[in-house]
């Protein structure tokens, strides 16, 4: 850098100076190239920095803070149930059908009615049937009557051989007894050998006509036994077929089979019926359960003798599980509760009632409301919002079970924590949302 000697310094051994020589040059510095390059860099990374930051990218998406609902993790008591519409039926329903087809001749019950059991409710008529049972009625009588002779037959046989063995015993006694006379005296001399040896020929003849009588004996009685035996099976056979017969003639009759309430009874008088057709139900009275449908999620959760409870009139009623049907049908599956006390006096059948089913005991857990957001992510992560609210990051955790109002939180978040329960509809494939004031 060079020095420039004003005229009249003294130093330069110049003379005073008049006022004007009093001024001064101001020495100009300048930034180097290699600090206007790095200054230029540092501003180019800042910027790129800042347009990273507000950018938007393909991981991430702005969202209106109004349009998401922001929820806080807290702990508490987890009442695990579910709710359920249950609707009245009767617990114990009995159909009523036509055993026989006929003409409906009157019309006694009315749909509606309290019955007794074996209360008469409509008689039919059935000429073909009432026919065919006085025929089979007349040809069974018929053959029983024959049944009945042949037995008669039998037995007057059996008779016939007991009297000709005893005719034939009788005959060998007598000739035995004269044998015993003949023979002392055929040896003395007194009767002659002819006489005598006719005595033997005679007593020897009477022993095998009786022992031969009581063969043929045995063997008639052993046949004529098993032959009374079918007959007697075959006759009850047939006064089975006969009671059956007036059974379906009795059938026209139409009686409650239980006592109960008739209900879905609209026959007319001068109807015909079916064979086999239903013509109305009987349901027990003051008897009712409840039958609810359950998303097939709990089928694994729900067993028979689960609590229950179920608000009727502002009132409280227990009551547990006691069929399950596995079958599922549209997402869902069916089970049946019946009420552990007194039921209310005030239902009626196909009356829906609002149920709570029990599934565990309340326990302290980590909660967060039940929200749409669950369907989305199967409870496998969610849209956690960052401290100062202005963003939330996609966060896998793990959720245990649900009610209608709460979630339990088995891990990845911590009381405090605010998360975003309303449904990800638009940005569940995003991993970062950027929530905006309105």
């Amino acid at each position: 850098m060079s020095v420039l000697h004003l005229k009249g310094d003294p130093a330069a051994g110049d003379g005073p100076v008049a006022g004007s020589n009093m001024d001064r040059t101001v020495e100009t510095r300048r930034l180097s190239p290699r600090l206007k390059l790095a200054i230029a860099a540092v501003a180019i990374i800042v910027a790129a920095g800042l347009f990273w930051w507000f950018a938007p990218r393909g991981t991430s998406q702005a969202v209106g803070a109004d349009r998401v609902t922001i929820s806080t993790v807290k702990t508490g008591q987890f009442e695990d149930f579910i709710p359920l519409r249950a609707r009245v039926t009767p617990l114990l329903t009995v159909y009523i059908d036509s055993i026989e087809g006929g003409r409906v001749e009157q019309v006694i019950a009315e749909d509606g009615a309290t019955l007794a059991r074996g209360q008469l409710i409509a008689v039919l008529s059935n000429a073909e049937l009432q026919l065919s049972t006085l025929a089979r009625q007349t040809e069974v009588e018929q053959q029983i009557n024959n049944m009945r002779s042949q037995e008669l037959a039998l037995a007057q046989t059996r008779l016939a051989n007991e009297r000709a063995v005893l005719e034939a015993g009788l005959a060998a006694t007598k000739v035995r007894r004269q044998y015993e006379r003949e023979r002392p005296l055929a040896d003395k001399g007194f009767v002659s050998g002819k006489q005598f040896n006719d005595t033997s020929d005679e007593l020897a003849y009477q022993q095998r006509r009786v022992s031969v009588l009581q063969r043929s004996q045995a063997t008639d009685e052993r046949l004529q036994a098993g032959q009374l035996s079918q007959q007697r099976a075959s006759m009850t056979s047939m006064r089975s077929g006969l009671a059956l017969a007036r059974a379906n003639l009795e059938a026209l009759n139409l009686r409650a089979p239980v006592a109960g309430q008739l209900s879905g009874f609209n026959i007319q008088v001068g109807q015909s019926l079916q064979r086999g057709e239903r013509i109305a139900q009987i349901d027990s009275p003051g008897r009712n359960k409840l039958q609810a449908g359950v998303d097939e999620f709990y089928l694994g959760r729900v067993q028979t003798g689960q609590k229950a409870s179920v608000d009727v009139g502002g009132r409280t009623y227990p009551a547990k599980v006691t069929k399950i049907y596995p079958q599922v049908q549209n997402g869902q599956f069916q089970l049946d509760l019946q009420f552990t006390a007194a039921e209310p006096t005030s239902i009626q059948r196909g009356q829906t009632l609002q149920a709570r089913l029990t599934l565990g005991d309340p326990a302290p857990a980590r909660l967060i409301p039940n929200g749409a957001f669950y369907s989305e992510t199967g409870g496998n992560w969610v849209f956690v919002v960052a401290a100062d609210g202005r963003s939330a990051v996609k966060r896998p955790v793990r959720l245990g079970r649900r009610n209608p109002q709460l979630i339990e939180v088995l891990d990845g978040l911590d009381p405090g924590e605010r998360v975003i329960t309303s449904p990800y509809t638009g940005f569940a494939d995003k991993d970062r949302l950027d929530l905006t004031a309105k």
